[in-house]
């Protein structure tokens, strides 16, 4: 009998991978431990192994498709076997199964928002029946699953034309989500161009309308022509919003609607970081022995926040509901960019850590992160965040906090600024020295602005003062 091979789940809070690369090929020979695929998460790359001997009958997907959890990507039988047969007989064990369970419990099919037949609601169901069977697959064949009912009825009130949208439910369906994500693409109606466009408006090749805040009028689309309407844009390409940079996307979204964040901005004296790194590179043998000699402004500015943190416990929690979790022990996330997108593994008990301790971690993870080696477990658990584009010269900004976390620390670039001399000195002239700046956003449901306040400035004297905070250990 053929093996379906399904892709795994890693992790709970995975909901689906990218196939990357196929390692096979239709036709091919395998056994169970032969790497069929690699896939990837928002977490990290995986092998998928093919778990049972036989003959490559089919792969079910294309490489680059992001496919649910649990779901079948390949077919893997004898030689000849028909794969089609294979898939459809696992398909009709999962729905008899998921369809005989919630007619036990009268609830909703699965990913459908269709109720069970009236006949079936609330009753005891024998899944061995052949009747039960017979009925679920007579149902699922006879059924337009092309679209759902919801979608449907969104697309028609929106005018939104469904000849050229994917769908992202069971078996290619387009759902409610797809045609809301279609109509975010898409500039909004006026509700005369609604009735005019009759479902047949695409969700490309609009700019902006002539109407109120850019929207399209029912003018607009009269005057369109087989070229496209008079406020078509430049030739542009579109890239679909899936994998990581989805799941980013989803994120920084909910956590900007879920909590009340806003931002503070200041700067510290960067005159003592500066001259650690200049020692550093001019006593080589010495920071070598003392394991210092790769210590970078970041290190140390992560080294700062470990050190401020535990003065400071209300910034080290998680908001969830209406409780706030204060935690003991400092486990701070760091930012990393990587080619797959925005990763933050974490460097655990950040706050008992040493400098060459932080900074050795804190390389270690992040190359983790760069090459797709880095492990699921790395990448969850922070309770504060630091974030650094420094290096790309940013003098400010506002970093989303890392749900549930009520803070999230940005570090800026360093540049001159101008000091004042100090009061009741009056030889002195303004002068300027190098500031570094920082950004600090906060869930203000969690932490007001003073209590936040107060620790921006304890972390700045101790970044002022980083010699004495490394003196002290």
């Amino acid at each position: 009998m053929a093996h379906i091979l399904i892709m795994p789940r890693q992790g709970n809070t995975v909901e689906s991978c990218i196939i990357t690369d196929w390692k096979v090929k239709e036709g091919e020979a395998v056994t169970p431990e032969t790497i069929v695929c690699e896939v990837e998460t928002d977490k990290a790359s995986f092998e998928v192994p093919a778990g049972a001997t036989g003959i490559v009958l089919k792969l079910l997907h294309e490489a680059g498709d992001d496919v649910p959890v649990l779901k079948p990507i390949a077919v893997i039988g004898a030689a000849g076997e028909n794969w089609k047969v294979a898939l459809s007989q696992e398909n009709t064990r999962g729905i008899v199964l998921r369809v005989g369970t919630e007619a036990q419990n009268g609830e909703k099919l699965e990913n459908r928002n269709e109720k069970l037949e009236k006949g079936t609601k609330g009753k005891t169901t024998d899944l061995n029946s052949s009747s039960l069977r017979v009925s679920v697959s007579l149902r699922e064949i006879n059924v337009d699953n092309s679209i759902s009912p919801r979608a449907k009825n969104l697309a028609g009130k929106e005018a939104l034309s469904l000849d050229k949208l994917s769908g992202t439910g069971p078996g290619g369906r387009i759902i409610e989500r797809d045609v809301e994500a279609a109509l975010q693409g898409r500039p909004p109606l006026t509700t005369a161009a609604k009735a005019a466009g009759q479902g047949a408006i695409p969700t490309v090749g609009y700019a902006a309308g002539s109407g109120l805040g850019g929207r399209i009028t029912a003018a607009d689309l009269a005057a369109s022509s087989e070229d496209g309407p008079p406020y078509f844009t430049d030739p542009f390409t579109e890239t679909p919003i899936k994998g990581i940079r989805k799941i980013i996307a989803e994120r920084m979204s909910k956590s900007l609607a879920e909590s009340a964040q806003f931002t503070l901005n200041s700067s510290a004296p960067a005159s003592k970081l500066q001259e650690f790194r200049s020692g550093v590179k001019t006593q080589e043998i010495l920071a070598e022995e003392l394991g210092l000699s790769k210590i970078t402004i970041n290190d140390l500015i992560l080294f700062a926040v470990a050190r401020t943190i535990p003065r400071f416990p209300y910034m080290n929690a998680h908001k969830i509901g209406d409780t706030i979790r204060t935690f003991e022990r400092l486990h701070l996330a760091v930012a990393v960019d990587t080619p797959r997108g925005l990763m933050v593994p974490v460097i655990r008990n950040a706050d008992r850590l040493s400098l060459a301790q932080i900074s050795s971690e804190a390389k270690r993870l992040a190359g983790a992160c760069q090459n797709g080696t880095v492990n699921p477990d790395e990448l969850s658990g922070s309770t504060f965040t630091v974030s650094n584009l420094g290096s790309l010269g940013v003098t400010s900004f506002t970093p989303v906090i890392n749900a549930p976390e009520v803070a999230i620390l940005g570090v800026c670039n360093i540049e001159m600024k101008p000091v004042a001399p100090p009061p009741g000195d009056c030889n002195s002239t303004v002068r300027f020295e190098p500031q570094i700046g920082f950004s600090l956003t906060i869930n203000h449901e969690a932490v007001d602005g003073a209590p936040a306040a107060r620790f921006l400035m304890a972390l700045c004297d101790a970044v002022a003062h980083i010699d004495l905070l490394l003196a002290a250990g």
